[in-house]
Protein backbone atom coordinates (compact mmCIF):
# COMPACT_ATOMS: atom_id res chain seq x y z
CA UNK A 1 0.00 0.00 0.00
CA UNK A 2 2.91 2.47 0.67
CA UNK A 3 3.79 2.35 -3.21
CA UNK A 4 0.00 3.61 -3.85
CA UNK A 5 0.85 6.47 -1.50
CA UNK A 6 3.90 7.62 -2.68
CA UNK A 7 2.50 7.50 -6.68
CA UNK A 8 -0.32 9.71 -5.22
CA UNK A 9 2.66 11.87 -3.26
CA UNK A 10 4.73 12.26 -6.40
CA UNK A 11 2.12 12.77 -8.81
CA UNK A 12 0.39 15.56 -6.36
CA UNK A 13 4.06 17.13 -5.77
CA UNK A 14 4.80 17.03 -9.42
CA UNK A 15 0.98 18.66 -10.10
CA UNK A 16 1.73 21.64 -7.69
CA UNK A 17 5.05 22.30 -9.24
CA UNK A 18 3.49 22.44 -12.66
CA UNK A 19 1.05 24.63 -11.01
CA UNK A 20 3.69 26.80 -9.17
CA UNK A 21 6.13 27.43 -12.92
CA UNK A 22 4.74 31.01 -13.70
CA UNK A 23 4.81 29.96 -17.33
CA UNK A 24 1.67 27.84 -16.99
CA UNK A 25 -1.46 28.87 -18.37
CA UNK A 26 -3.65 26.15 -17.06
CA UNK A 27 -7.51 26.80 -16.22
CA UNK A 28 -9.57 24.67 -13.68
CA UNK A 29 -10.32 21.70 -15.45
CA UNK A 30 -6.49 21.15 -16.60
CA UNK A 31 -5.78 20.00 -13.43
CA UNK A 32 -7.48 17.31 -12.66
CA UNK A 33 -6.46 15.63 -15.80
CA UNK A 34 -3.00 16.97 -15.32
CA UNK A 35 -2.87 15.21 -11.59
CA UNK A 36 -4.61 12.01 -13.25
CA UNK A 37 -1.97 12.02 -16.26
CA UNK A 38 0.86 12.28 -13.92
CA UNK A 39 -0.49 9.05 -11.68
CA UNK A 40 -1.23 6.75 -14.44
CA UNK A 41 2.61 7.50 -16.27
CA UNK A 42 4.11 7.18 -12.68
CA UNK A 43 2.14 3.80 -12.34
CA UNK A 44 3.44 2.82 -15.47
CA UNK A 45 7.08 3.39 -14.16
CA UNK A 46 6.95 1.56 -11.55
CA UNK A 47 5.26 -1.53 -12.83
CA UNK A 48 7.87 -4.63 -13.41
CA UNK A 49 9.26 -4.84 -17.23
CA UNK A 50 7.33 -7.84 -18.56
CA UNK A 51 10.12 -9.82 -20.41
CA UNK A 52 8.93 -12.55 -22.71
CA UNK A 53 10.81 -16.32 -22.78
CA UNK A 54 10.99 -16.11 -26.38
CA UNK A 55 13.44 -13.92 -27.39
CA UNK A 56 12.46 -14.36 -31.39
CA UNK A 57 9.48 -12.07 -30.10
CA UNK A 58 11.68 -9.46 -28.25
CA UNK A 59 14.10 -9.25 -31.47
CA UNK A 60 13.35 -6.73 -34.20
CA UNK A 61 12.64 -8.24 -37.78
CA UNK A 62 14.71 -6.45 -39.74
CA UNK A 63 14.38 -6.56 -43.65
CA UNK A 64 17.10 -6.05 -45.84
CA UNK A 65 16.84 -3.42 -48.55
CA UNK A 66 18.05 -5.48 -51.13
CA UNK A 67 19.09 -9.08 -51.77
CA UNK A 68 22.26 -10.44 -51.18
CA UNK A 69 22.81 -11.18 -54.73
CA UNK A 70 22.17 -7.56 -55.38
CA UNK A 71 24.12 -6.16 -52.77
CA UNK A 72 27.12 -8.11 -54.03
CA UNK A 73 26.33 -7.07 -57.93
CA UNK A 74 28.95 -4.53 -58.84
CA UNK A 75 32.20 -4.50 -58.26
CA UNK A 76 32.63 -0.86 -57.81
CA UNK A 77 30.20 -0.82 -54.58
CA UNK A 78 28.42 -2.76 -51.79
CA UNK A 79 25.01 -1.76 -51.59
CA UNK A 80 23.46 -1.54 -47.99
CA UNK A 81 20.76 -3.77 -46.81
CA UNK A 82 20.08 -1.29 -44.27
CA UNK A 83 18.78 1.80 -46.63
CA UNK A 84 19.79 0.68 -50.14
CA UNK A 85 22.65 2.70 -51.15
CA UNK A 86 25.93 1.97 -52.81
CA UNK A 87 28.91 1.75 -50.50
CA UNK A 88 32.86 1.44 -51.66
CA UNK A 89 33.29 0.59 -47.19
CA UNK A 90 30.75 -0.60 -45.19
CA UNK A 91 32.57 0.39 -41.86
CA UNK A 92 31.73 3.79 -41.81
CA UNK A 93 28.56 3.17 -42.67
CA UNK A 94 27.73 0.42 -40.15
CA UNK A 95 29.17 2.75 -37.16
CA UNK A 96 27.05 5.20 -38.04
CA UNK A 97 24.06 2.95 -36.85
CA UNK A 98 26.02 1.39 -33.87
CA UNK A 99 26.72 -1.70 -35.87
CA UNK A 100 29.62 -3.89 -36.19
CA UNK A 101 30.38 -5.61 -38.98
CA UNK A 102 29.37 -9.20 -37.48
CA UNK A 103 26.26 -7.51 -35.77
CA UNK A 104 25.42 -6.61 -39.54
CA UNK A 105 26.52 -9.88 -40.82
CA UNK A 106 23.95 -11.74 -37.99
CA UNK A 107 21.36 -8.95 -38.50
CA UNK A 108 21.02 -9.89 -41.90
CA UNK A 109 22.19 -13.76 -42.07
CA UNK A 110 24.77 -13.52 -43.72
CA UNK A 111 28.26 -15.57 -44.00
CA UNK A 112 31.14 -14.72 -41.91
CA UNK A 113 33.04 -13.76 -45.27
CA UNK A 114 30.23 -11.56 -46.19
CA UNK A 115 32.72 -8.49 -47.56
CA UNK A 116 32.26 -5.14 -46.17
CA UNK A 117 34.74 -3.69 -48.78
CA UNK A 118 34.20 -3.53 -52.84
CA UNK A 119 36.23 -5.50 -55.02
CA UNK A 120 37.56 -2.73 -56.81
CA UNK A 121 38.13 -1.06 -54.24
CA UNK A 122 40.15 -3.29 -52.25
CA UNK A 123 42.27 -3.68 -55.40
CA UNK A 124 43.08 -0.54 -55.77
CA UNK A 125 44.03 0.23 -52.14
CA UNK A 126 46.07 -3.12 -52.56
CA UNK A 127 48.05 -1.71 -55.85
CA UNK A 128 48.86 1.88 -54.28
CA UNK A 129 50.28 -0.30 -51.18
CA UNK A 130 52.37 -2.24 -53.24
CA UNK A 131 53.59 0.90 -55.43
CA UNK A 132 54.33 2.84 -51.80
CA UNK A 133 56.29 -0.36 -50.74
CA UNK A 134 53.96 -1.48 -47.83
CA UNK A 135 54.71 -5.59 -46.95
CA UNK A 136 58.29 -5.61 -47.75
CA UNK A 137 61.46 -5.46 -45.74
CA UNK A 138 63.73 -3.06 -45.92
CA UNK A 139 66.34 -3.37 -48.91
CA UNK A 140 70.04 -3.46 -47.14
CA UNK A 141 72.11 -0.73 -48.52
CA UNK A 142 75.49 -2.27 -48.77
CA UNK A 143 77.11 -0.15 -46.67
CA UNK A 144 76.45 -2.37 -43.82
CA UNK A 145 78.78 -5.27 -42.82
CA UNK A 146 78.44 -7.68 -40.77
Amino acid sequence: MTDTISTIELATDLTVAWLENSNTRATVADVPAFLQAMHDTLTALAAPIQIDADPATNAEQHTPAVSVRKSLASPDHIISMIDGKPYRTLRRHLSGHGLTPEDYRKRYGLKDDYPMVAPSYSESRRAMAKTIGLGRKPRSTGTEKG
